[in-house]
């Protein structure tokens, strides 16, 4: 019985036409060798991340069924199918090779991963959706809850997927300070999310009140959004009623065409009580959810006026020139007076002492408009 060695399995692909000029012997990993009978010889191997198996044997006679009785005699659970002759033969699987009649079979597995299944089911929600359903433990497979998606799972396998109704928030509401049919702005209170943060948040934001008031974005997590206030953050934010308002709010925006105004009670005191900080600003890599002033980081500047102090607190305005993420919060930061009670930059109280007073922007009408929120009574009692 003639030898197959890896030569030859790159060989014998080439027939097939499932291996090129720029494969080689090395490419073909896990050969061996066995016997199931005397008249033939059975050669298993894995080549591109697949299984195969050559079968070398005269008396085969293209018959399919024999062929796979030889195969399932090296392994009973092998499935998969024969790779049929894509040259001119009198046979339509077999191959003539070094004077022996050889046949090609190529194992498929039943085996697929969790998510991907998951996705195939139902495709109306994306892969990456059903990976967090997943590690949320929202998925069972044969009755045991499953939080990996890699798993891989068979057809005979009963996968039940649990996914919890999500809240009704018709309910709720938030200030609006100004609506009309391009805009609508509200006084966000501290603790609400501009928006969600990933498909498996399940709380009020201003994005689900917006909703109910826009036809920009719809069909995403952040309908009428165009800027944003931190959780912690109070004040002013205006929304998009339809897509139109959205490209002109978003230009001014990135125009630094709007004024923005925000009181700030910071700890500790500042050596002048006016200034401009003007330090650009870049994602901490240790902390990737946090920024910090870094020399290559994005321009980033501050205006700032002192109203009081008390000596260990001070109330102050910001004027952001730019509006960098966190900007204000990691400027305070750098300047050794972090806002009181930033729970990420400095140290937490019973709230961020950080609130939007005003937004100064032109709406569709023309009108330049400035819309204002007063300062919190807290801030006034925090600094005497």
């Amino acid at each position: 019985m003639v030898k197959i060695a890896s030569s030859d399995v790159i060989t014998i692909l080439r027939k097939f036409e499932l291996a090129g000029d720029d494969n080689v012997p090395r490419h073909v990993e896990q050969l061996k060798t066995t016997h199931p009978n005397d008249i033939n010889m059975l050669v298993s191997f894995r080549f591109s991340k697949t299984q195969f198996y050559i079968l070398a044997d005269d008396t085969a006679e293209d018959d399919a069924d024999y062929i796979i009785e030889q195969i399932h005699s090296d392994s009973a659970a092998a499935a998969g199918k024969l790779i049929k002759n894509p040259r001119e033969s009198t046979m339509t699987y077999g191959m003539p090779f070094k004077g022996k009649d050889i046949y090609l079979f190529e194992l498929t597995s039943d085996k697929k991963r969790l998510d991907i299944e998951l996705a195939e089911r139902f495709p109306e929600t994306s892969r990456s959706t059903w990976q967090k359903h997943v590690k949320a433990g929202h998925v069972t497979v044969n009755g045991t809850v499953v939080e990996s998606p890699k798993m891989d799972i068979t057809a005979k396998d009963a996968i039940v997927v649990n996914v919890p109704e999500l809240s009704d928030f018709s309910k709720d509401e938030l200030p609006v300070m100004y609506i009309d049919d391009n805009v609508i702005v509200i006084d966000k209170p501290v603790g609400v999310l501009s928006h969600s943060k990933g498909a498996l948040n399940d709380e009020f934001t201003v994005a689900e009140f917006f909703r109910r008031y826009t036809t920009y974005n719809l069909d995403t997590n952040r309908p009428g959004i165009i800027h944003r206030l931190d959780r912690d953050t109070s004040g002013v934010m205006i929304g998009a009623r339809n897509p139109e308002t959205a490209t002109l709010l978003q230009k001014q925006f990135a125009d630094r065409k709007t004024k923005k105004t925000y009181f700030a009670v910071i700890d500790g005191t500042l050596d002048q009580d006016e200034a401009l900080i003007d330090l650009p600003i870049a994602r901490n890599p240790s902390a990737p959810s946090t920024f910090r002033v870094d020399p290559k980081g994005k321009t980033a500047q501050t205006s700032y006026t002192v109203l009081r102090t008390d000596g260990k607190l001070t109330l102050v305005e910001l004027r952001p020139k730019t509006g960098r993420t966190h900007q204000l919060r990691v400027h305070m930061k750098y300047m050794n007076t972090p806002i009181h009670g930033d729970r990420v930059y400095g140290k937490q109280s019973d709230r961020l002492y950080l609130h939007a007073h005003s937004l100064e922007i032109t709406i569709p009408s023309g009108n330049r408009q400035v819309f204002t929120s007063p300062m919190p009574a807290e801030f006034n009692t925090k600094v005497q």
